[in-house]
C-alpha cells in the first residue's frame, strides 16, 4: 500500500473521456485532492490493489467496465470506499438503481462544480468520520447513524466503564460488546458472552458465579463460572432485562464489591472484569413495573450505545447483502456470485423487521437454493416470506406465554389476584407486578 505524499484526501478517477479526464484532474487537484486519473475500470481496479483511496469518482457509461460493474468490483475489494458516478446519458432511472446498489452519489455531465464539491465533501466526511481497525472489521457499515455509533464505541472502549447496548433484536448487540472488547485495553483477555434469557435461575447463577464441588446434584466438580473464565477481559451479559430478580441482587453486589461467591462456597473470590450488557427491552418500563433493579440499571448503564434497525441504515443492506452473500457462497462451496438488480432492489425497500439476522437468513436461503450464479428476485421474495414470520427467540416465547397464562388465571378467577395469586404460586405483589409488565387489569375480568 502506497504512503501518502501529504495529508491531502486521495482521489481516483476514471473516465475513458481523456479531455474531460484532464480538466477534472486540473480542477480536482486545485481543491486539493491527491487525484490519480485513469481511462478504464480495469485499470482502476489495479489501482485500488496497492493503493488507499478516499473516494472514488467514475464515469457510468464505458466500454468493457463500465461505473455500476466497477462499483461492484469495487465493494469486493474495500466495501467502506464511497463510489460517485458520473454520466451525459443519465437518467431518473440511472440515478434510483445506482443508489440502490449503494453507490455513495450520482451527478449528471456536463458535471457542475459546486455540486461535485458538495457531493465529495460529504463523501469524505462520511469516509473519514470514522476509520475502524481490526477491533470493528466485522461490522459493516457506511451509515451515519451507525458510524456514529463506532465512533462512540471506540471512545468509549478506551476507558474502564460499564456499557449497556439496546436496540431491536438481530440488530448485532454481541458484534458490537466484541468490538468494544477488541478496542479496549483487556483485548489480549477473554471475551466471554452469555444470554441471560436463555438459562433456568439455578443454571444461570452457576454459570455466572461458579459453584462448588457437591453443592447441588450433580456437582462432582467445582465449576469456576464465567466471571471467572472473563478475568482481565469483558462479561458480555446479553438480555440482561431477562435476568430474575434474586440474581439482580447478586450481580450488583458481584460488581460493588468486585468480588463472587459461587454457589455452595462461603468464600469470595476476586474479579476483574469488565461488563458490557444488553437488551431488546425498555429497562425504563421493567424498573416501573418492578422486575428490574433501578440500583442495578444505573451501575450497567454507565454509558448506553443505542443500535439502529435495519430498515433506518439502508444505505448498508447492498453492503451486508454482498459481504453476506459471499461468506455463504464461500462456506457452502457454491459459485454464487450477486443479485440481480431487481433482487437487490427488493432487498433494500423491504422492512426487515428481524434486522442483521433476517438479513443473514434470507442470504443463506437464496445461497442453499439458487441454480444460477446470480440469485434472482423470485428467490429472495421467497426468503422474505419465509422468514417473515421469523421464528421467536425463547425471551419472546416465554413472555408470550406468561401473558396467555396470566390472562387465562385471571379468567378464571374472574379477576381475583389473591385467588390467581395463589393458583400461580406467587405472592399477591409479585403478581400485582406481572399483572403491570403485560398490561393486565384485574378489573377487566370482573
Amino acid at each position: 500500500m502506497s504512503e501518502k505524499a501529504n495529508n491531502n484526501p486521495d482521489l481516483l478517477l476514471v473516465d475513458d473521456d481523456k479531455s474531460l479526464l484532464r480538466l477534472l484532474t486540473i480542477r480536482l487537484e486545485g481543491e486539493g485532492y491527491n487525484v490519480t486519473a485513469v481511462e478504464d475500470g480495469q485499470s482502476a481496479l489495479k489501482k485500488l490493489q496497492g493503493n488507499s483511496f478516499d473516494v472514488v469518482l467514475s464515469d457510468l457509461r464505458m466500454p468493457g467496465l463500465d461505473g455500476l460493474s466497477l462499483f461492484e468490483e469495487i465493494m469486493g475489494i474495500r466495501q467502506d470506499i464511497p463510489v460517485i458516478l458520473m454520466t451525459a446519458h443519465g437518467t431518473i432511472a440511472d440515478a434510483i438503481e445506482a443508489t440502490q446498489r449503494g453507490v455513495f452519489g450520482f451527478l449528471p455531465k456536463p458535471v457542475e462544480h459546486e455540486e461535485l464539491r458538495a457531493l465529495l465533501q460529504k463523501a469524505l466526511n462520511q469516509s473519514q468520520a470514522v476509520k475502524p481497525g481490526d477491533w470493528a472489521k466485522e461490522i459493516i457499515t457506511r451509515s451515519p447513524e451507525m458510524l456514529n455509533v463506532l465512533d462512540q464505541a471506540f471512545r468509549i472502549a478506551q476507558r474502564e466503564v460499564s456499557v449497556l447496548i439496546s436496540g431491536a433484536s438481530g440488530t448485532g448487540k454481541e458484534l458490537l460488546a466484541n468490538a468494544i472488547h477488541k478496542a479496549s485495553n483487556r483485548n489480549d483477555k477473554p471475551f466471554v458472552a452469555i444470554n441471560c434469557g436463555a438459562l433456568p435461575e439455578n443454571l444461570l447463577e452457576s454459570e455466572l458465579f461458579g459453584h462448588a464441588k457437591g453443592a447441588f446434584t450433580g456437582a462432582v466438580t467445582a465449576h469456576a463460572g464465567l466471571f471467572k473464565e472473563a478475568d482481565g477481559g469483558t462479561l458480555f451479559l446479553d438480555e440482561i432485562g431477562d435476568m430474575p430478580m434474586t440474581l439482580q441482587v447478586k450481580l450488583l453486589r458481584a460488581l460493588q464489591e468486585r468480588q463472587i461467591r459461587p454457589v455452595g462456597s462461603s468464600k469470595q473470590v476476586d474479579i476483574d472484569v469488565r461488563i458490557i450488557s444488553a437488551t431488546h427491552k425498555d429497562l425504563h418500563k421493567e424498573m416501573e413495573a418492578g422486575t428490574f433493579r433501578e440500583d442495578l440499571y444505573y451501575r450497567l448503564n454507565v454509558v448506553n450505545l443505542k443500535l439502529p434497525s435495519l430498515k433506518s441504515r439502508s444505505e448498508d443492506i447492498p453492503l451486508l447483502a454482498r459481504s453476506l452473500l459471499q461468506q455463504s457462497a464461500q462456506r457452502h462451496g457454491v459459485e454464487v456470485s450477486q443479485f440481480s438488480d431487481d433482487a437487490m432492489q427488493q432487498l433494500v425497500t423491504s422492512s426487515w423487521p428481524g434486522n442483521v439476522r433476517q438479513l443473514v437468513n434470507v442470504v443463506e436461503q437464496c445461497v442453499a437454493l439458487t441454480q444460477t450464479p446470480v440469485v434472482p428476485l423470485h428467490l429472495v421474495e421467497q426468503a422474505l416470506s419465509a422468514t417473515k414470520q421469523s421464528w421467536p427467540t425463547l425471551t419472546e416465547a416465554r413472555d408470550a406465554f406468561e401473558q396467555q397464562y396470566l390472562f387465562k388465571l385471571l379468567k378464571m378467577t374472574d379477576g381475583n389476584v389473591t385467588r390467581a395469586a395463589d393458583l400461580a404460586g406467587r405472592n399477591r405483589t409479585d403478581m400485582h407486578k406481572l399483572m403491570k409488565k403485560h398490561e393486565l387489569d384485574a378489573a377487566d375480568f370482573r
